[in-house]
């Protein structure tokens, strides 16, 4: 027999941390037992945290007895068997240091979440659970890819402890039909009770996914309010219910209310959904975490998302999030020595002013005055990174440093016929291999906190930033003066804005001689000037 299990405030608090106002949670609450949702996950069962999570987190019994639950659903939370593995403690203690007896508690149903190689130990998680009296869902995550004798084993070996429900999640949405129904039949030959699916949207095929789960045998569904839900989100409960209206016993109408109030204006804010950059990631197997943390942080761009993700996908493991793994593909991953550069850029611009060019609003609102400054008093022009509004042939050099930045507009190298500074210690055989049309200037880089300085043939910086990469190249150059346009800057509590902030004051506590000046409207600390100045 059918059943829906809406999830929303468990898989949605990835997006808000679990902390939805006390106003939603009533209104959805009220929405779900209207609509007669079979099952809804509450949220997650945790050990304390080091950081803050809102209740949903958590969810324990006594936040649970501030809650009005109406009468309909059985409830529920999930809990992850990594939670429960990584305690210290065994297992059963672990289970009754987060459960209560099922009949002392408003929650009925716990769910485990358990990758593949965590299987084997979910047997003990099971039995202790069902001992306290609850009905007990095992979800297999990461199922899509996985050969159907590794699922089979699994299966069987989680069978044994004998769930109310076996799960197989999508979790990276990247399945199709296809692939949803070999898993769904590998599960139902070796299964014999009731069977579950969890989707996500990455591809845009949750709820198609769900359809083709429900019409192969599995019987509890998992869906969403408006989809929200970790990355991309997962298949909507309004559409499930909009299929299902007037088949079963599902009542819309509460929950679409409740979409239009509530939810909608909340996706608005938060962003959850599926994108081009979601579909990137499932399409090379990488975890949706990667894409939503890039996506909520204001300081990347998306070249550098698209840029992170070519980066990615090059890489084994990643269908795992891990931080570390992030930050190296957003700053472009090992640095090898810089001293492997044999170049000497010492006096390379000596007596010239070197005009600095970013692509920014205010280059594209001072075009017509930045390419008469260049023609008429004729500096050496540097653009920062390659793609720039202001005439490719007015520019002598491109600077680039970040790999995330060259992967993003690898496409576009094709078409540079200017020589391009770039610190070859930063790039990988394959991507230099690319450029092997372009004629390259190697000046390396290393990475220290709280140093900017310029040697021959590298320099030193203290944040991964190409704009402070073109100025160290203007600067060991022994450019007679340094002229800026399109450095607008950012907000001033914006990462990238202090980073630039602090590059400027080193520059001016080391090199004094060298006059830095910006053309366009700035927040930096740097004296101003206009491009619209004449010439003295």
């Amino acid at each position: 027999m059918q059943k829906i299990l809406d999830c929303t405030l468990r898989d949605g608090g990835y997006y808000n941390n679990w902390d939805f106002s006390p106003e939603i949670v009533d209104a959805y609450l009220s929405a779900v037992a209207k609509a007669h949702i079979d099952y809804v996950e509450l949220g997650l069962r945790n050990y304390p945290k080091s950081i803050y999570s809102g209740p949903f987190a958590y969810t324990t019994e006594e936040f649970l007895n501030t809650l009005h639950l109406p009468a309909g659903p059985i409830y529920g939370v999930m809990v992850d068997a990594k939670t429960l593995l990584d305690s210290g403690k065994s297992i059963r203690q672990a289970i009754h240091d987060l459960f209560v007896p099922a009949s002392e508690s408003k929650i009925n149903l716990v769910r485990i979440a358990a990758h593949f190689d965590e299987a084997e130990q979910c047997g003990e998680m099971i039995t202790e659970l069902k001992i306290l009296g609850y009905i007990v869902g095992l979800n297999l995550m990461q199922a899509g890819g996985k050969p159907s004798e590794t699922i089979s084993k699994k299966v069987q070996t989680v069978a044994k402890s004998s769930p109310d429900v076996i799960y197989f999640a999508d979790s990276l949405g990247n399945m199709d039909g296809d692939e949803v129904m070999r898993i769904a039949h590998v599960v139902k030959a070796n299964w014999q009770g009731s069977i579950g699916i969890h989707t996500h949207n990455n591809m845009g095929q949750a709820m198609s996914n769900t359809m083709v789960a429900r019409d192969n045998g599995v019987t509890w569904l998992d869906v969403t309010v408006t989809g929200m839900g970790r990355g991309a989100g997962n298949a909507q409960t309004e559409n499930l219910l909009a299929e299902l209206d007037g088949i079963d016993k599902y009542k819309p109408t509460s929950i679409y209310e409740l979409v239009i109030r509530y939810f909608e204006p909340m996706q608005r804010e938060c962003g959850w959904g599926s994108s081009l950059l979601y579909y990137l990631g499932a399409k090379n197997d990488i975890h949706p975490t990667y894409i939503q943390n890039m996506l909520s942080n204001p300081n990347y761009g998306t070249e550098e998302i698209v840029g992170a993700i070519e980066h990615l996908k090059k890489l084994e493991g990643t269908t795992s999030y891990n931080g570390d793994v992030l930050e190296e593909a957003l700053t472009v991953g090992k640095i090898s020595l810089p001293t492997e550069s044999k170049s000497d850029l010492s006096g390379f611009f000596a007596g010239k002013e070197v005009l600095l060019v970013t692509n920014t609003p205010n280059t594209t609102k001072h075009k017509v005055a930045i390419e008469t400054y260049i023609k008429t008093r004729k500096p050496v022009v540097i653009g920062v990174n390659t793609k720039h509004y202001i005439a490719g042939d007015l520019f002598d050099y491109f600077a680039v440093s970040h790999n995330s930045k060259f992967l993003s507009e690898n496409e576009h190298y094709a078409e540079i016929t200017k020589p391009v500074f770039l610190p070859k210690n930063r790039f990988d055989e394959e991507e230099i291999s690319k450029l092997c049309n372009l004629s390259m200037l190697d000046y390396s880089i290393t990475i220290e906190k709280n140093k900017l300085a310029t040697y021959k043939n590298y320099c030193v910086l203290p944040y991964d930033n190409t704009a402070a990469y073109a100025l160290c190249l203007a600067l060991i150059g022994q450019a007679k003066k340094i002229t800026l346009v399109g450095f607008d800057g950012y907000e001033m509590t914006d990462r990238r804005q202090m980073e630039m902030n602090d590059i400027f004051t080193m520059i001016a506590q080391e090199f004094r001689e060298t006059p830095i000046q910006a053309l366009t409207p700035t927040t930096y600390p740097v004296k101003a000037g206009s491009v619209y100045a004449p010439a003295i």
